[in-house]
């Protein structure tokens, strides 16, 4: 607790961004169309768009608080009176931007699927089973009747 303000501004901003990461997985995981778990199908669909803005919300918390950090070192690199050690933006800061794009990236993959479900009726194809194929020739050579059974499936019947 002895911390400066900055650097524990910076760890609950990241532990919130961890804890709204969770409930946005598991809200993800019950929106899911693939899941038994969560109603119909609009009511997954609202879920998802639910665990989207918890996505949006803590790659946005993750994005605050690493950059937050970042421009405190810069600040205190550049600045010539600050005797202290310095420190450069190191590895951990990109992989913490990155990672905080990509959850606001799948947050607002997760926002834009709800609008495929309730904007546009899926339109069901109807089978009407196969249906004999025979081309002219077939026709031609079959014009003598003979007595063995007629042949109603071609090869190409079953392609």
């Amino acid at each position: 607790l002895s911390l400066t303000g900055y650097i524990q501004a910076c760890r609950g901003l990241m532990i919130s961004a961890v804890c709204l990461g969770f409930f946005g997985a598991v809200f993800g995981l019950v929106g899911m169309k693939c899941t038994k778990v969560g109603g119909s199908d609009q009511t997954k669909a609202k879920i998802a768009c639910l665990a989207g803005l918890i996505f949006i919300l803590s790659g946005l918390c993750s994005m605050t608080s690493c950059s937050l950090y970042a421009n405190r070192i810069t600040s205190e690199f550049f600045d010539p009176s600050f005797v202290a050690q310095k420190y450069e933006l190191g590895a951990a800061l990109f992989i913490g931007w990155a990672g905080a794009s990509l959850c606001i990236i799948g947050g607002i993959i997760f926002c834009f699927s709800i609008a495929e479900t309730s904007n546009s009726a899926r339109r069901g194809y109807a089978y009407n089973g196969a249906t004999s194929v025979m081309s002219s020739r077939t026709k031609a050579h079959n014009s003598v009747p003979d007595k063995t059974p007629p042949k109603h499936f071609d090869k190409n019947a079953y392609v």
